[in-house]
């Protein structure tokens, strides 16, 4: 197959698959190295036309990222953070993306969260319980002060 019908086969691929959902720059790399497409100026060009038919938008990505494990996953900020910079997107799309999570509906999730796990846990007196209620919200990616305090006002009550 000569290399301009190849590129073009791999752009329209990309871009159906790019019609359907959100996918960042790494992902259709990847991609498309799965699809044979060994050459890096090939990927480099299909990524680039992608971009410009804004097929792809980082930004719009990270948002959308953020929603969706926020929502469905109850991930924290941190740990939406982290999988976004594993992902190599620039620190300014991941920070406009966090932003799109709501701080009320955040702090209400973490309550949930805290208050679901309390039920579920054993311990032997109330540190303990406060010990491990703080790894179980700190693990989903809640950041430590939130945490602290939701914990806190859970044992005021």
């Amino acid at each position: 197959m000569d290399e301009a019908k190849e590129k073009k086969e791999l752009l329209q691929r990309a871009q159906q698959l790019c019609s359907g959902r959100e996918y960042c720059v790494s992902d259709i790399n990847s991609l498309l190295g799965r699809w044979g497409a060994t050459d890096e100026e090939t990927k480099a060009e299909v990524i680039t036309r992608l971009k410009e038919e804004r097929f792809i938008d980082e930004a719009r990505y990270c948002s959308a990222f953020a929603r969706d494990h926020f929502r469905y996953n109850q991930w924290g900020r941190v740990k939406i953070s982290m999988m976004l910079k594993a992902k190599k997107i620039s620190e300014a799309d991941i920070s406009a993306g966090l932003e799109a999570i709501d701080m009320d509906e955040y702090l209400d999730l973490l309550r949930k969260i805290i208050v679901t796990q309390q039920k579920k846990i054993k311990a032997k007196n109330r540190f303990d319980l406060k010990g491990k209620l703080l790894r179980h919200a700190l693990g989903k990616g809640f950041e430590s002060h939130l945490v602290y305090d939701a914990i806190n006002s859970l044992f005021r009550d």
